[in-house]
């Protein structure tokens, strides 16, 4: 894509790309900061961290080719309103990316809203998206320390910071073996965790034998990536 607007989910699984430019792209980068009458100061301001960016925009999705479609993959009108509809359900985030002469935008977001409404007489389907940068976190794992002499405790994160981009592809449900699998390379595949392959073995209710000797073929349930693993 050199210029336009592409919307994407699960790692570029399904992608649209948007058929009409939209006029113009509001764009809110506001604050957390809060005003505080002091006596003897008057009004003050606390400045605090950015609040995420606000995407919002309109367009149409077009029934017809008309001059300034710019895409070469027309989708009828409702299909673009099923792929938004059923993103937003996921309550999973979308990747946002715009590309044009004075800037460009590439950031996973969620939409906080979609609406549209079917033009009388024309085919077309007018709509206003906006959308909310998204930042990747997970929980982190805190180890308590024993008391000091002076009766306190210490609580320090065990958990590293990663720098590398955060994978926004959905684990699938289900995986059939093939030659050469073994159960820790599909944990590794599915789950993104190796060391999770156990918990594979457990829920198809495998034996140490089928492990060792995987039936290529066989359709094997995935647990839930995000679930903890029993130690």
């Amino acid at each position: 894509m050199s210029y336009g607007i592409q919307l994407s989910y699960n790692n570029k699984e399904e992608v649209i790309d948007l058929p009409v430019m939209p006029p113009s792209i509001s764009v809110n980068e506001g604050s957390n900061g809060k005003d505080y009458n002091v006596v003897g100061l008057g009004e003050i301001n606390v400045i605090k961290d950015a609040k995420l960016t606000e995407y919002e925009f309109s367009s149409i999705f077009p029934g017809h080719l008309y001059p300034f479609v710019h895409t070469e993959d027309l989708l009828s009108p409702g299909v673009y309103v099923e792929y938004l509809n059923r993103w937003k359900r996921t309550r999973r985030p979308i990747r946002f990316i715009v590309k044009s002469d004075l800037y460009d935008i590439n950031t996973p977001a969620s939409i906080e809203s979609f609406e549209w409404k079917e033009v009388a007489g024309t085919q077309d389907i007018e709509y206003s998206i906006k959308l909310k940068k998204y930042i990747f976190y997970a929980a982190k794992q805190v180890k308590v320390t024993k008391a000091d002499a002076t009766g306190k405790t210490e609580a320090k994160s065990t958990t590293k910071t990663q720098n590398t981009r955060p994978n926004e592809k959905v684990p699938p449900k289900t995986y059939t073996v093939k030659k050469g699998d073994t159960l820790s390379a599909i944990a590794k595949r599915t789950l993104g965790d190796a060391s999770r392959w156990k918990e594979i073995q457990k829920l198809n209710n495998m034996s140490d034998a089928d492990v060792k000797k995987l039936k290529i073929g066989r359709v094997l349930k995935i647990p839930d990536a995000k679930a903890v693993a029993k130690k």
